[in-house]
């Protein structure tokens, strides 16, 4: 049984904060107003904190809430929320599915990925032999299972990015499954990413890979690539594998590639969240080689490149105006 707790005057103006974040309505007067109330105290910052780390607990569930504020903050203990959540009661029963299957903004792994054979965090590549004949590197925030069988060995990319390569006398398939597609090679250096229900198959090097959505295939050479959702598998197109495959050796290439695509692969490789808030300034292109170990460095960049301000929040958020 959970007991209503009752909050300072700081925290509920922390939790009006994070509500008007979370809305998508947020702009960069609100921005500069958050940094500044963040500012006025250890305290303020530290609930700021708080706030934030209940409401990614919460997640989807927690923003159904808003209009019933003793509700929501019925998680609190005596102890600061962000240090130790107690979700109860009917709360907890409603919350659990949909903090499990659909994280908020993918702040932590779904069920699925925590159920994964493999898996790595943020800023994290690891390279694994699956079989004899086929190694596999993961990319960051990536989690897949492996199943081996006599006809076929099926690799299941739940999230995330991974090279495959297999041997060149090899005998079965190897196939991958991502969202609703599949991607076949026998002999052949390839791309998988996932991202949501879109998927992007690159081939590199070797035979052809076949990928099917439905009833829909397609054959790709090396240095072709091809996007698929859960609607349709789209066209093929040609691609530099020296920029496809760079992540592999520890760069990020980019070459005229919208900044709000390059925030969110930047997001990928570090902990906590950059969220862009001039829409105008996402729409730029950007051309741009930085080191995946070093994402903060790439953050900088941009923010001197495209004149933008870093707002730098408590929890790793951090707002650019």
């Amino acid at each position: 049984m959970t007991t209503d707790v009752e909050l300072s005057s700081i925290e509920v103006e922390a939790h009006a904060w994070v509500r008007r974040l979370h809305s998508g309505a947020a702009t960069v007067a609100d921005a500069r107003a958050l940094e500044s109330w963040c500012a006025r105290s250890p305290t303020h910052a530290a609930a700021f904190d708080d706030a934030s780390r209940l409401w990614r607990a919460l997640g989807f569930a927690g923003q159904g809430l808003r209009d019933d504020e003793r509700r929501l903050l019925r998680a609190r203990r005596a102890g600061p929320i962000g240090r130790r959540a107690l979700l109860g009661g009917a709360l907890a029963a409603s919350a659990a599915g949909l903090l499990l299957t659909r994280p908020p903004l993918s702040l932590w792994p779904s069920l699925s990925e925590l159920a994964a054979d493999y898996r790595t965090g943020a800023g994290e590549q690891r390279s694994i032999a699956v079989a004899s004949d086929v190694s596999v590197q993961l990319n960051s925030r990536t989690s897949m299972s492996v199943s081996l069988g006599p006809t076929a060995d099926v690799i299941q990319l739940i999230a995330g990015e991974a090279s495959f390569r297999t041997g060149a006398a090899r005998s079965k398939p190897l196939d991958v499954d991502a969202a609703s597609g599949r991607a076949s090679a026998r002999a052949a250096h390839f791309d998988v990413r996932v991202t949501g229900a879109r998927v992007c198959v690159t081939c590199l090097s070797g035979e052809h890979v076949r990928v099917a959505v439905g009833a829909a295939t397609v054959d790709l050479a090396p240095r072709e690539r091809v996007v698929y959702d859960a609607g349709a598998l789209g066209r093929v197109a040609p691609v530099d594998p020296a920029v496809a495959a760079a992540w592999q050796e520890g760069v990020l290439v980019f070459e005229m590639t919208p900044l709000a695509e390059v925030i969110e692969e930047l997001n990928r490789h570090r902990n906590g969240r950059i969220v862009l808030l001039n829409a105008e300034a996402g729409r730029a292109p950007v051309n741009a080689r930085f080191r995946i170990d070093r994402p903060n460095d790439a953050l900088l960049q941009i923010e001197r490149g495209f004149g933008l301000r870093g707002h730098t929040l408590p929890g790793g958020l951090v707002l650019l105006t």
